[in-house]
């Protein structure tokens, strides 16, 4: 069966947080996010997607079963550690429309779903009409990290065929326990932005 896209806003991603939530725990397992994971915190968490009725949720289902998702909201409705590093650098959060995640099961990569993903969280922005710029944020991760896996390739390629580049000056640390420490770290991450056309 072919893998069909829907987006649902604010209230409506309701119903799918626990199949979202699941989703992204099994899949951020995976390098370079190395997340240890709980569904408490994901519900928490996608909660900030739920209350926002700009939002959006992009779901990609194979049948009935969620096999992958990508989120997004106006950055103003984001936590303050997204927020700051734009204010701090001058730009208004009132323009700029960020994306939470992308996450699609192994099997799935390689269609064009993640490609359709940006699509729609960019229409999406377009259809609300306050938007110049979308964003995102990366996991930095040092190039000598015991877990790295041999021949891992990042998506800084895919992202630039998408039109977004990183903002080196444009940074934030965000906690979480990876899958080989006790304790949450802060990570370094890094944000890349685009100009809605």
């Amino acid at each position: 069966m072919a893998v069909r896209l829907e987006r649902v806003s604010g209230d409506a991603i309701r119903p799918w947080v626990r199949q979202v939530a699941d989703l992204r725990i099994r899949v951020f397992r995976e390098w370079p996010y190395l997340y240890d994971g709980d569904m408490a915190y994901e519900e928490q968490y996608l909660d900030t997607y739920v209350q926002s009725p700009r939002s959006v949720l992009v779901l990609a289902r194979d049948g009935e079963q969620v096999v992958g998702a990508a989120t997004g909201l106006p950055l103003e409705d984001e936590e303050e550690a997204f927020i700051q590093p734009f204010v701090d650098q001058g730009y208004d959060p009132a323009s700029i429309f960020y994306f939470g995640e992308s996450v699609l099961l192994p099997e799935y990569r390689g269609q064009g779903i993640g490609v359709r993903f940006f699509g729609e969280r960019e229409a999406h922005a377009r259809e609300l009409g306050d938007f110049r710029f979308c964003c995102f944020c990366a996991v930095e991760r040092p190039s000598d990290h015991p877990l790295r896996p041999e021949g891992y390739q990042p998506l800084d390629d895919f992202w630039k065929k998408r039109g977004y580049k990183p903002v080196p000056e444009l940074r934030t640390h965000y906690p979480w326990k990876d899958i080989d420490q006790a304790e949450e770290t802060a990570k370094p991450m890094n944000f890349w932005m685009g100009e809605l056309r």
